[in-house]
């Protein structure tokens, strides 16, 4: 009598995320990313990071709370940038919010993609 054996199922690590899991951070980068164009989309993807951030892994958490202190920072550029249009340096600090905001959600993903936590996400610079 012979004994079929099933090989065991090849595991692959992903430091405790499953795609599902990724969905909602890649959403509120790319909603952070319309935001130059829409605004409101800033505000839905701010409170949506702080809904995810409680349940989801510790290396996961570190980009909610880089889409958070992203739009609280993004606040702190973009509300004198706005006051200060009326003498043209306001839209030199709105471009730079605007680049500034672009290279932190492209980043992000980028990491998010590889599956690995932000690096300093409470920071001001890129």
């Amino acid at each position: 009598m012979s004994e079929e054996r099933n090989p065991a199922p090849e595991v692959t690590p992903d430091r405790g995320a499953h795609s599902d899991d990724l969905l909602m951070p890649k959403v509120i980068y790319v909603l952070y990313i319309l935001g130059p164009f829409f605004w409101l989309t800033g505000v839905v993807g701010v409170v949506m990071a702080y809904v995810y951030k409680d349940g989801a892994p510790e290396w996961m958490q570190s980009h909610y709370r880089l889409q958070i202190d992203t739009f609280w920072k993004g606040l702190a550029f973009l509300l004198p940038g706005v006051l200060l249009t009326f003498v043209l340096i306001g839209y030199l600090i709105l471009l730079f919010w605007v680049v500034w905001l672009l290279v932190r959600a492209v980043k992000g993903l980028k990491a998010l993609s590889e599956r690995r936590p932000v690096e300093r996400p409470v920071r001001w610079g890129f």
